[in-house]
C-alpha cells in the first residue's frame, strides 16, 4: 500500500514493519505527534475493557502505516482479529462500498449456516464515549433475507456483523425488491456487486450514484456480455435465485448425465452453501474444495463483471493502460522470509505473487520458490563484493518487495531480466536450471551449491542435480527418494559435503519428454547414504557397513529401490543367496577412528518447494511452514486481463492443503494410490513435476521470522 500524507483526522492502521512496543500489525491508532526522525508518536485503540479507549502506543514510521477516517476506524475497530481487518483492508473496493453502505442495502454476510443475503438496517454504535478521545465501534444490523425473496422470519430479526463479516455488497438502488429480483436473472438489471475478490480500486473511491443512466448502462452491457464466448478458464459471474451474484472460474464444461445443452461447472470464489466439491448427479467433473462447485446451464453465466467496463462488455485496458497494482516504496532494510502464520493472508489471492510477463513463467517460479519462505538461500549465499551493482540491487529489491508486500509487478522482473547478460533471457523460454546457474554465478556470486565425487574420485561442482538412470530400474511410479538413490548408485556419486540446498531435477527435457508419467514427492530426503567417507548403517543389522552392492538395489525381496550396504557378516549372508552369487558388491571407504557398533547419524533434507511444467509453462508449488497442510500453488500468468498487445497477467497463489493430505500418507499407500483420483492441483504436481528443491533440516522453519536476507 502507499504511504500516504496524514489525513486531518490522524487515525490510521499498521500495515508493515516489525512489531514494536505497543504497536504490531492490524492495530488502528491515532497520531499524537512527530519527532524530529519523520517518526510518529501514536495512541493505541483496542483495549480490553474500552477497545474505543485510546492509550499509550509508541513510535511508527509513516511507511509502515495507512491513513484511516474516522469511519473506517470505527468499522476497523469492531473487527477483533487484527489479521482480519488487514484482509478487509486489501481489498478496497469491498471495503469502499462497505463504508458507504445505507438502509436496506443489500449484503451477504458469513453465518454459521452459510453465507446468506439480508438487508442493512441500522449502523449501531457499540462501546461507550467517555471523553472526547474516545471512538465508539461500529458493527451493521441485518435481517435476512430468504431465497424467494421475502425478509425472513424464522431467523432473528436482526443480527449484529462487523465489516469482515460482509463477503458481497449490492447497493439498494440497483436491487429492486420483490418479483424484478428473479426477473432480473433473465437479463434484468445488472447487480454490479462488489466482492472480497475486487481488489483493483482505491479506497478512497465511492459507490456509484443511482441514475437512470446507471440502469441503462447496465442493460447495454448485459446484451453485450451475452455475445461472449466462454471456455474452460474463464472467470465467470452467475446470478443466484435469491438475487445473489456468485463469482468463480469455469473448471469444466460439457452436458452431464440426463441433462440438455451444454453446462459449466465453475469453482466458486467462497464456499456457498449447497455447492460440491466438484461432484453433480454422483459423478465427479472436477475437484475444488467442499462448497465451491457450482454447476449449471452455459447459459446463466457472464464474463466476470469486475474485469470488464460498464459500457462495452469489453475488458477494461487502454493501449496506455498498466498494471492496476498498489504503489510500492522500496527501502534500505533487508526483509525476512515470510512467516508462516502472515504467509495466507500475504500471498493467498489473485495479484499475488509475481507477474509474468513475455515467457518469464520459468524465472516467476523459480524466484518465488526460492525467496518467499525459505530461509536457505538467505544462510549460504554471501554479499557479492560489489553490493551496488545494478542486476544485485534490482534482485534484492524483487526479494523483498515479495516478502513485504506479497507481490512483484512485471516491469520489476523485466528489469532485472535485461541485466542478466542475455538478450534471450528477455524474451525467449528458458530452462530453470539454466536460470538458475546464472542467478547463483552471476547475481549471488555463489559457489556451487553441490560437490559431487564421482568413481575416478574426481570432484566437480553444479548448482543442480539431474537424475540419470534406465527406466527398467525404478517401478512405475516412483518416489524422489528412490531416483536420488537409483541414479547416484547407477553413476558412482557421492556428495562430498552435505549440502545446504539440493535442487533435484527429474529424468525430462521441458514439455517434450518425460521418463515417468507421476512422481511421488519424498517429503524427507534421507542422503546419508550418499555422502563420501561417511559412516553408513549395515542394511541388515545396523552395525557400520563396509560393502555397497548395486545389484540389490532392485530386489523385490529387499525393499527395491532403497540403497543396500551391509557389514561384513551380512555381505556374506546376503549374497550367499543363489539369486545374488553374480552380484559385485565394492568395498566403502569406512572411516577408521569410528567403531562399527557407533549408531550412524541420519542426514535428512526438508521438501520446500516444487517446480512443474505443463505445455512449456512453469509454475510451483511451496511449503511455506512446518505444518502439513502449509503448501501453496503460485502461477505468474493464471489469468489475462485483456488482449496480447495491450494487456497484462494476473498472476495468483492459491492455497493448496490438500496436497499436505495427499503426502501424509504412508509411503506403501503412496506408492499404491492412483494418481488420477487425486485433486486437481495434487495431480497436476505428480504428472507435471521437473524440480525438486530441498533445503538441510537443520535450516527449519523457525527461523524465518528472526533471520534476514543476506544473499543479496
Amino acid at each position: 500500500m502507499e504511504p500516504r500524507t496524514v489525513l486531518k483526522e490522524k487515525f490510521f492502521i499498521v500495515t508493515r514493519g516489525k512489531s514494536r512496543k505497543g504497536f504490531c500489525r492490524g492495530c488502528i491508532g491515532r497520531i499524537e505527534s512527530e519527532t524530529k526522525r519523520g517518526e510518529f508518536v501514536g495512541l493505541l485503540y483496542g483495549g480490553n475493557s474500552n477497545p474505543g479507549t485510546p492509550k499509550n502506543g509508541g513510535l511508527v514510521k509513516i511507511e509502515d502505516m495507512y491513513p484511516l477516517t474516522r469511519h473506517q476506524a470505527q468499522l476497523l475497530l469492531f473487527i477483533s482479529s487484527a489479521s482480519r481487518r488487514l484482509e478487509l483492508l486489501c481489498n478496497p473496493q469491498l471495503f469502499s462500498a462497505i463504508c458507504e453502505l445505507s438502509q436496506d442495502d443489500l449484503v451477504v454476510v458469513k453465518h454459521k449456516n452459510g453465507h446468506l443475503p439480508g438487508l442493512v438496517k441500522n449502523l449501531m454504535q457499540i462501546g461507550r464515549k467517555d471523553n472526547k478521545d474516545d471512538l465508539y465501534m461500529l458493527a451493521f444490523e441485518v435481517e435476512f433475507v430468504d431465497t424467494d425473496h421475502t425478509l425472513s422470519s424464522k431467523k432473528p430479526p436482526l443480527s449484529l456483523f462487523s465489516a469482515a463479516d460482509i463477503i458481497q455488497v449490492v447497493p439498494s438502488y440497483s436491487v429492486p425488491l420483490g418479483l424484478q429480483w428473479k426477473d432480473a436473472i433473465c437479463g434484468g438489471l445488472n447487480r454490479k456487486a462488489v466482492t472480497r475478490n475486487s481488489c483493483i480500486a482505491n479506497i478512497g473511491s465511492c459507490a456509484q450514484p443511482a441514475t437512470e443512466n446507471h440502469t441503462e448502462q447496465s442493460l447495454i452491457q448485459n446484451q453485450s456480455l451475452s455475445s461472449v464466448p466462454l471456455e474452460v478458464g474463464s472467470m465467470v459471474e452467475v446470478v443466484s435465485n435469491s438475487g445473489i451474484t456468485v463469482y468463480g472460474v469455469i473448471r469444466w464444461l460439457g452436458v452431464p448425465g440426463g441433462k440438455t445443452g451444454e453446462w459449466a461447472g465453475i469453482e466458486l470464489d467462497y464456499d456457498v452453501k449447497g455447492c460440491s466439491d466438484g461432484m453433480y448427479g454422483g459423478q465427479r467433473f472436477f475437484t475444488c474444495k467442499e462448497k465451491r462447485a457450482l454447476f449449471v446451464p452455459i447459459t446463466k453465466c457472464s464474463p466476470d463483471g469486475r474485469f470488464l467496463s460498464a459500457s462495452t462488455g469489453k475488458e477494461i485496458l487502454k493501449s496506455t493502460d498498466t498494471t492496476p497494482v498498489p504503489p510500492y516504496e522500496d527501502t534500505d532494510e533487508d526483509v525476512p522470509p515470510i512467516p508462516e502464520f502472515e504467509a495466507p493472508f500475504l500471498l493467498v489471492g489473485k495479484m499475488k505473487g509475481i507477474q509474468g510477463h513475455i515467457n518469464s513463467c520459468y524465472l516467476d517460479a523459480t524466484l518465488f520458490s526460492l525467496f518467499s519462505s525459505s530461509v536457505t538461500l538467505d544462510g549460504i549465499c554471501k554479499k557479492p563484493a560489489d553490493t551496488d551493482q545494478p542486476i544485485t540491487c534490482t534482485l534484492r529489491a524483487i526479494v523483498n518487495r515479495l516478502r513485504r508486500q506479497g507481490f512483484v509487478p512485471a516491469e520489476s522482473v523485466m528489469n532485472f531480466r535485461t541485466h542478466l547478460g542475455c538478450d534471450t533471457f528477455r524474451t525467449e523460454e528458458k530452462d530453470p536450471e539454466e536460470f538458475i546457474t546464472v542467478l547463483f554465478q552471476k547475481v549471488l556470486c555463489t559457489e556451487p551449491l553441490l560437490k559431487l565425487r564421482s568413481k575416478r574420485e574426481t570432484s566437480q561442482g553444479a548448482y543442480t542435480f539431474q537424475i540419470f538412470l534406465e527406466k527398467e530400474q525404478m517401478g512405475q511410479i516412483p518416489t524422489v527418494q528412490q531416483l536420488m538413490d537409483t541414479s547416484c548408485l547407477s553413476g558412482d556419486l557421492k556428495f562430498e559435503t552435505m549440502p545446504s540446498c539440493l535442487i533435484v531435477q527429474m529424468p525430462r527435457f521441458g514439455n517434450k519428454y518425460k521418463m515417468f508419467s507421476h512422481i511421488i514427492p519424498s517429503l524427507k530426503l534421507d542422503i546419508t547414504d550418499l555422502l563420501y567417507n561417511s559412516p553408513r548403517e549395515c542394511f541388515v543389522c545396523g552395525r557400520l557397513a563396509e560393502y555397497e552392492c548395486l545389484q540389490c538395489l532392485p530386489d523385490r525381496k529387499l525393499q527395491p529401490g532403497r540403497i543396500k550396504q551391509y557389514c561384513t557378516t551380512c555381505n556374506a549372508q546376503i549374497h550367499n543367496h543363489p539369486s545374488r552369487q553374480g552380484h559385485s558388491p565394492s568395498a566403502l571407504a569406512v572411516p577408521v577412528e569410528v567403531p562399527t557398533d557407533t549408531p550412524v547419524p541420519r542426514h535428512t533434507m526438508e521438501l520446500f518447494a516444487v517446480l512443474c511444467i505443463q505445455t512449456s509453462h512453469y509454475v510451483s508449488f511451496v511449503k511455506y511452514g512446518s505444518d502439513a497442510h502449509s503448501w501453496i500453488f503460485f502461477d505468474s500468468m493464471a489469468d489475462r486481463c485483456g488482449d496480447d498487445q495491450s494487456g497484462y497477467n494476473i498472476p495468483e497463489v492459491r492455497a493448496c492443503p490438500e496436497l499436505g493430505d495427499f503426502l501424509s500418507q504412508p509411503e506403501e499407500e503412496l506408492s499404491q494410490a492412483n494418481p488420477s483420483q487425486a485433486p486437481e492441483l495434487v495431480r497436476r504436481l505428480l504428472c507435471d513435476s521437473y524440480m525438486f528443491l530441498y533445503q538441510s533440516s537443520t535450516t527449519c522453519f523457525e527461523s524465518q521470522t528472526v533471520r534476514s536476507l543476506k544473499c543479496v
